[in-house]
């Protein structure tokens, strides 16, 4: 069966990827002025948002019940940052619609809107951040135990 922890481990770095080469794909586009790159990253943004949505709400059910101590201090840091970097996704994107919705050239829209999907960049190395601190530091999500054999799986005597 599969975990809250676990399905968060494995949607996690979908919007880390998606959103991290979309900012790259609309940084070369608009150096060269190539618009197919433009188009990708509003398209890596899209589903971006869309897994950063599903690894806030799988994040928000895995750290259910983890409170007080050193881990729910952690954690609270995590999940503050997470909730900014989502936020920032969704304000990104609805922003990125309405340019390409209402063909806004204006030069000023479209460096505000590519400092918006920078300061969404630095939320989610943030939020990867301390979540990574989460794993390696805290051990959050981790079993520690060794699989349990027994003398008719394995044919030991552990």
């Amino acid at each position: 069966m599969i975990s809250a922890t676990h399905l968060h481990a494995m949607v996690i770095h979908f919007p880390i990827a998606l959103l991290l080469i979309g900012f790259i794909n609309e940084i070369i586009g608009i150096v060269f002025k190539k618009t197919f790159f433009n188009k990708t990253a509003f398209y890596l943004l899209i589903l971006g948002t869309f897994g950063t949505i599903a690894s806030y709400l799988s994040g928000d059910a895995a750290g259910e019940g983890m409170d007080g101590g050193t881990l729910g201090k952690a954690i609270e840091l995590h999940e503050n940052a997470a909730i900014i970097t989502l936020w920032l996704a969704i304000i990104t994107s609805i922003v990125y619609c309405a340019v390409n919705w209402f063909k806004y050239s204006n030069k000023w829209i479209k460096v505000a809107s590519v400092l918006l999907f920078a300061a969404l960049i630095g939320g989610v190395s943030r939020t990867a951040y301390l979540g990574g601190q989460l794993v390696y530091n805290h051990g959050a999500g981790v079993e520690l135990a060794l699989p349990n054999f027994n003398e008719n799986e394995s044919g030991l005597n552990l």
